[in-house]
């Protein structure tokens, strides 16, 4: 049995703010934008090259069994690029605030690239909902 992980959802306030800043400035593609039933809308958006999506919802009542995120409250998704300067400088200059480039040291968090797998770096939506960015050393493809 395969398990994909393909849609995450996030919890936002504003559907059309969080549409505009993961469209627009984090370059995702908006694979849907529909009211889905009466009052129930879902924004869905792809990370280029990536397989998973993440999905923000309004008006969709929580599954049975589940818990609601609020808005906010999602910290540590991790998307993997093979050129973390590069990735930087696009975002940054696409206007998301992005941290610096970290990693791992003896001393805890330093600053500036490190080693294979250990270059870092984290930015947040409007609503606070946090992520990562990691390096790499190649496409998902040819690991």
């Amino acid at each position: 049995m395969n398990l994909t992980l393909e849609v995450v959802p996030v919890p936002v306030t504003d559907m059309d703010r969080a549409k505009e800043f993961y469209g627009t400035k984090c370059g995702f593609t908006v694979d849907l934008d529909d009211e889905v039933a009466p009052g129930v809308r879902i924004i869905q958006a792809t990370p280029p090259g990536s397989r998973c999506s993440i999905a923000m919802l309004s008006g969709m009542p929580p599954m049975p069994g589940t818990k609601e995120m609020s808005p906010g409250s999602l910290h540590g998704l991790q998307l993997c690029v093979t050129d973390i300067e590069a990735a930087r400088a696009e975002l940054v200059g696409r206007g998301v605030a992005v941290s610096p480039v970290m990693h791992v040291g003896a001393t805890g968090w330093e600053d500036g690239k490190g080693d294979t797998w250990n270059s870092f770096m984290t930015f947040e939506d409007p609503d606070g909902n946090g992520w990562v960015v990691q390096e790499a050393p190649s496409e998902l493809s040819e690991r």
